[in-house]
């Protein structure tokens, strides 16, 4: 394991009562460590017990949202088919879904506005210290679990992205179906009614609106539905649970 990925592994802000684990460097430490994951545990279970209609977000008002909404980690992937992709304004994107389904599908962006539509004022929680609130429009994932039908065995929901890491290391997250399900769990596209900034993750990014900010994958590529994850990545779900962070952000 690198030196990066040791003083990533240990942190521990406590906000309130909810973990926060990850965006940036933090410090190194075992006690917050184990605190981290124990706090994790405990709201994870707490969400599981509450129905997912029951258990949203707290959606805020037009007058809340942020002047600015400030973008994180890459800001511009140099991927050659992002590039491409960019220069024609998006037109050829196409979002490919498979793994665990009966119905693989390669979806435009007008492809994806067909299968519903949804907006919610949210705010958007870093580690790093700061939170913005935001107006995002775009597609339920549920509507798009419908779409391919997961099947037997399936488990996980896995976004493979367009930008890399060190050492090209392509950016991946993972959630579980029950939060793929989530009404407030979106594939936006649009950001305070404008469509998608690249710097805030164009065409398309994940919005899951209970977990932290490193869970909200940018600059999606593919979605793969998977019974599990241990043979993407080094296994553990996430380029930053890679890394050392929670694979469950909860907040």
């Amino acid at each position: 394991m690198t030196d990066r990925r040791h003083f990533l592994r240990n942190t521990l802000l406590a906000l309130g009562g909810a973990t926060l684990a990850g965006c940036d460097r933090i410090s190194e430490s075992e006690t917050g460590a184990r605190v981290l994951e124990s706090a994790e545990s405990v709201t994870r279970r707490v969400q599981r017990f509450l129905s997912p209609s029951r258990s949203l977000a707290k959606e805020y008002a037009e007058s809340d949202i942020s002047p600015v909404f400030k973008p994180n980690g890459t800001t511009m992937p140099d991927t050659p088919l992002y590039q491409s992709l960019l220069r024609g304004g998006f037109a050829d994107y196409r979002l490919q879904v498979d793994g665990l389904v009966a119905r693989p599908a390669r979806l435009s962006l007008e492809d994806l506005k067909t299968l519903g539509s949804r907006t919610q004022i949210t705010r958007h929680d870093c580690v790093e210290g700061w939170s913005a609130i935001g107006k995002w429009t775009g597609t339920p994932l549920a509507a798009v679990l419908d779409r391919v039908g997961p099947t037997d065995g399936a488990r996980y929901v896995v976004f493979h992205c367009f930008d890399t890491y060190d050492e090209d290391t392509p950016y991946y997250e993972s959630i579980d179906l029950d939060e793929a399900r989530h009404p407030q769990t979106l594939l936006a596209h649009a950001l305070n009614d404008r469509p998608l900034p690249v710097a805030n993750g164009a065409p398309l990014r994940l919005r899951v609106e209970r977990q932290l900010g490193y869970k909200h994958a940018k600059y999606l590529r593919r979605i793969e539905i998977v019974a599990s994850f241990a043979d993407i990545g080094e296994g553990n779900g996430g380029y930053w649970e890679d890394n050392g962070y929670e694979w469950y952000a909860g907040i």
